[in-house]
C-alpha cells in the first residue's frame, strides 16, 4: 500500500461531496448490512461514552443493544451468544488504560471479537503479508505439477456458476494462474451456456459437453474435464461447476460426493448467497458433514441482505470465508479479510481493501506524479477525470465512501446528488481540448476564457451555466484537496488567491466596481 494512493482516495472521495448542490429531493437507495449493522453496534457502544469506567451496570443496554443487532443482522444465535459473553467477560475484566474512553474500549474489544468469530486469529488456517489486515484464509494449490482441482457446491441460486467464471478471472488475473472451467451442472436449463458465456467474457477456456436435456452424467463430465486439463500445459487450475441442490436431497448429495470421488479436489468451497440469514451456518455444516469443505465463497454481499452469514460460517463448522462477491461484474470477488471485515461492520471503514484496488489501476509513479501536482496545487482536468474514472471502476460512489472511514454513513441523497454532479463534470471534461484539459488555466482565466466555456457546454450538451459552474467547483476542489494533501483542514477559510478572484469575469466586475468608487470619490 503507498502513501501516495491513500491520499489521493481521501481525496478524491472528499471532492466528491463539495460543494453542495442545491438540495433536491433524495433517491431511495438500498440499505447495506454493514450500514445497518455498523449504525446499531455504534449507538451501543456511544452508551458507554463518558463513563469512567466499564461495570456490570452500564454495559447491560449496551450489550443488549449489540446482541439485537447481531440478531437483527441474521447472525447465527450461537454465534451471537458466544461472541456477547466473550465481549461480557473481557469488558467486564480486562485492564482499564488510563485516558481512554470506554466507548473506545467498547469498540476495541467488539472489532476484536469480529474478527476472531471469523478467523482472523486462526493461524493454523491463516497466511497474508504483514500485520492483521493482510491476514486472510487462501487457496492451497499443488506442487507436483498437476492442476489444482477446486470443487464449487451449493444451494440452489447461491450463484455457483457466476462465482465459477469470477473466480477464474480472479486466479487468472490477480494469482498469474492458468485456470479451465468445467462445466458439470446437467440439470439447470442454460447452464452449460451461461458458463461458456461467461468463460468467454473472462478469458478462460470452458470444459463443456451436448447432451439431451436430463441426459447429462455429472460425474462422468467432472472426470473427463480434469483428464482434459491434465493433458493440456496451459491449465494449472480446475474450477469445477456443479448443480445446485437442497441438503435433504439424497440423491443429488450423493452425486456431489462421488464428482468429489473422482476429481479428489484440493479445495472444496460452498458457495453461499448472503441472503440465506441464519441458516447460512446451518447449511455449511450440513454440506461439510457430507463433502468435507476447505472453505466458503460468500455471495452478494453487496445487496441489502442482512449478511450475517459472513460472521456465523467459520464459527458454526469450522471453515474460513476464503472470497466474497461484492458486485455484479465478473471482477467483483475479493478475498476475505476477516480484520479488514470487521472494520467496515463497525463503519471504520476499508482503506487498506481500497488502496490495493488503486494500486491496480494506477502505478505508484503515476500517482506520485498526481500527488505532487495536487500538493503545488496544480491539479489539471486530467487528473480529476482520472480519479474519478478510477473511483467508478472500484464500483459505485456508495461502494467507495463506505469503505473510506467516517464516510460508510453518508446520506443516500447525497450520494446520489454527488454521482449525478459526477457525470455532468466528466461530461464537460470531455468536450475539452486535450490543451485545455492539460491546462486549466485556458478555461479559467485566459483571455477566451469566458468563450472556451460556452463551447465547452455545448459539446457536453448543457448549458453555459454548468460549465462556469464547474469551474467554480473545481478550483474549489483543487485548492480543497491541496490542503487535505498538505495535511491541513479543508474548511479553513480560504486565502486571497482562492475562490471566484481567480475567474476572469470576477475579476473584471471587480475592477469596473473599483473604477467607478475612484471616478466618484470626493462628490458624495
Amino acid at each position: 500500500m503507498t502513501r501516495w494512493h491513500a491520499l489521493l482516495l481521501t481525496c478524491a472521495c472528499a471532492a466528491a461531496f463539495a460543494p453542495t448542490p442545491p438540495p433536491r429531493a433524495p433517491r431511495q437507495t438500498k440499505v447495506y448490512f454493514f450500514d445497518k449493522l455498523a449504525e446499531s453496534i455504534k449507538g451501543a457502544t456511544d452508551l458507554l461514552s463518558g463513563k469512567s469506567r466499564m461495570t456490570e451496570a452500564n454495559t447491560k443496554g449496551a450489550l443488549r443493544d449489540i446482541r439485537r443487532a447481531l440478531l437483527d443482522a441474521d447472525v447465527s444465535k450461537v454465534v451471537v451468544d458466544d461472541l456477547v459473553e466473550r465481549v461480557t467477560k473481557n469488558a467486564l475484566g480486562g485492564e482499564v488504560t488510563e485516558g481512554v474512553d470506554p466507548s473506545q474500549r467498547g469498540v476495541k474489544i467488539v472489532y476484536d471479537e469480529l474478527k476472531r468469530a471469523m478467523g482472523g486469529d486462526d493461524e493454523a488456517l491463516m497466511s497474508g503479508g504483514e500485520g492483521e489486515q493482510s491476514v486472510r484464509a487462501e487457496l492451497e494449490y499443488r506442487e507436483d505439477g498437476k492442476p489444482t482441482v477446486v470443487l464449487l457446491c451449493g444451494l440452489q441460486g447461491a450463484g455457483k456458476t457466476t462465482a465459477a467464471a469470477k473466480l477464474a478471472l480472479r486466479l487468472q488475473q490477480e494469482e498469474g494462474r492458468k485456470p479451465l472451467l468445467v462445466a458439470a451442472d446437467v440439470y439447470r436449463p442454460a447452464a452449460v451456456e451461461q458458463l461458456k458465456l461467461l468463460g468467454e467474457q473472462v478469458g478462460v477456456p470452458v470444459y463443456a459437453e451436448d447432451f439431451e436435456p436430463g441426459q447429462g452424467n455429472a460425474v462422468a463430465i467432472a472426470e473427463r474435464g480434469l483428464k482434459e486439463a491434465q493433458a493440456r500445459d496451459d491449465v494449472d487450475v480446475v474450477v469445477v461447476d456443479t448443480a445446485g441442490r437442497q441438503v435433504i436431497e439424497a440423491d443429488l448429495m450423493r452425486e456431489l460426493r462421488d464428482v468429489r470421488q473422482v476429481t479428489q479436489p484440493d479445495e472444496t468451497l460452498l458457495v453461499l448467497d448472503a441472503m440465506t440469514g441464519q441458516a447460512a451456518a446451518g447449511v455449511a455444516k450440513q454440506f461439510d458433514d457430507a463433502v468435507p469443505l476447505t472453505g466458503a465463497v460468500l455471495t452478494k454481499l453487496d445487496g441489502d441482505a442482512r449478511g450475517g452469514a459472513a460472521l456465523s460460517v467459520r464459527a458454526v463448522c469450522g471453515r474460513p470465508i476464503k472470497y466474497v462477491g461484492v458486485g455484479e461484474r465478473v471482477q467483483d470477488l475479493e478475498p476475505f479479510f476477516p480484520a479488514r471485515m470487521a472494520s467496515r461492520i463497525l463503519g471504520m471503514g476499508d482503506v487498506v481493501s481500497l488502496v490495493e484496488k488503486a494500486e491496480r489501476l494506477q502505478s505508484k509513479d503515476d500517482a506520485a506524479s498526481q500527488m505532487e501536482r495536487i500538493v503545488a496545487g496544480k491539479a489539471t482536468f486530467d487528473d480529476f477525470l482520472e480519479q474519478t474514472k478510477m473511483m467508478a471502476s472500484m464500483g459505485n460512489l456508495q461502494n467507495v465512501a463506505k469503505m473510506m472511514p467516517g464516510m460508510g454513513g453518508l446520506d443516500a441523497g447525497k450520494l446520489s446528488e454527488a454521482e449525478a454532479r459526477i457525470k455532468i463534470q466528466e461530461s464537460l471534461i470531455m468536450s475539452m481540448t486535450p490543451a485545455e484539459r492539460r491546462d486549466p488555466d485556458l478555461v479559467i482565466r485566459s483571455k477566451s476564457a469566458l468563450s472556451r466555456q460556452r463551447r465547452i457546454a455545448r459539446g457536453a450538451g448543457r448549458d453555459a451555466d454548468a460549465s462556469r459552474r464547474f469551474v467554480s467547483e473545481f478550483q474549489q476542489m483543487r485548492t480543497m484537496m491541496q490542503k487535505m494533501a498538505a495535511g491541513q483542514n479543508p474548511n479553513a477559510p480560504p486565502g486571497p488567491e482562492d475562490g471566484p478572484a481567480l475567474n476572469r469575469a470576477a475579476r473584471r466586475t471587480k475592477k469596473k466596481k473599483s473604477k467607478k468608487k475612484k471616478l466618484t470619490a470626493g462628490f458624495g
